[in-house]
């Protein structure tokens, strides 16, 4: 049998490169970067008004915010504020303000009264407006802080932060009233969702430890979109007088005979 030749030269580079072709033609660049189109030019920010003199932030002081004290209680143990009876802690802050109605230490008269005859023989169950408590440690000492709630008329609610020093005082280190649609723990956050003022959108505040000034601030707020079909009071506007203070004399109590929760608080993330 003959076996067929093979050619030389120019004829044999032709038949080498002919399978060749249709691997560099014929499927592109399948895999590789693929242009997204041309980009937008990069802007800066841009001061308007450069001329005006604006206000001015004054610096902050250390230590600024003094400590505010629940009087009227025995120290605690070791900064245990596992062992604090909120009822007690909360009825001695009404004894040393009664009838404020406004700012950190304000509630309604109805509310303070319900507040002061809470435990007593008699009282309808769920007729105390304090929530019970949470504990987590916010501060980052190691120890646990107290979270406690209070329910006001209208929906509002008062949520307060309560530590304890090493000579065993209360300090109380977060006061706000406000129209809560709800409160959760994140980390060492206390986070509020209230209705924002603008129908479908609520505000989300974050409530952090600051150590210069020994007290929660709001040191985020992001205004959010509710889901739609989501339930809730959003779009509502929040009533004239609500009021937030970082520091201020201690707040309300759980309910008598209420358990303490430890951890986060249910939805937390």
């Amino acid at each position: 049998m003959r076996m067929p030749s093979f050619r030389t030269g120019a004829g044999a580079a032709l038949l080498v490169l002919l399978p060749v072709l249709p691997l560099t033609t014929g499927c592109g660049n399948t895999g590789g970067l693929a242009a997204a189109g041309p980009a937008p030019t990069a802007r800066g920010p841009v001061q308007l008004w450069p001329e005006r003199k604006g206000a001015e932030v004054p610096p902050a002081d250390p230590g600024s915010a003094p400590p505010q004290y629940v009087r009227g209680l025995p120290p605690v143990t070791d900064q245990d504020v596992h062992s604090v009876d909120p009822v007690a802690l909360v009825q001695a802050e009404l004894r040393e303000h009664p009838d404020i109605e406004v700012g950190p230490d304000g509630m309604p008269a109805e509310t303070a009264a319900a507040i002061r005859a809470c435990g007593r023989e008699g009282q309808e169950p769920g007729a105390c407006p304090v929530l019970a408590p949470y504990y987590r440690d916010l501060t980052g000492n190691g120890k646990d802080e107290v979270v406690v709630g209070i329910e006001f008329p209208d929906r509002m609610m008062s949520v307060r932060v309560y530590t304890a020093d090493p000579d065993g005082r209360l300090n109380r280190i977060m006061a706000t009233t406000q129209t809560v649609i709800g409160v959760e723990l994140a980390g060492r956050d206390v986070i509020l969702r209230v209705p924002s003022g603008n129908p479908g959108y609520e505000l989300i505040t974050a409530w952090s430890w600051d150590a210069r000034q020994r007290t929660m601030l709001p040191a985020r707020e992001q205004i959010v979109r509710v889901p739609a079909g989501a339930s809730g009071t959003a779009g509502a506007q929040p009533p004239a007088g609500a009021t937030a203070s970082g520091s201020g004399p201690a707040g309300p109590a759980r309910p008598a005979g209420a358990a303490g929760v430890a951890g986060t608080a249910p939805g937390a993330p």
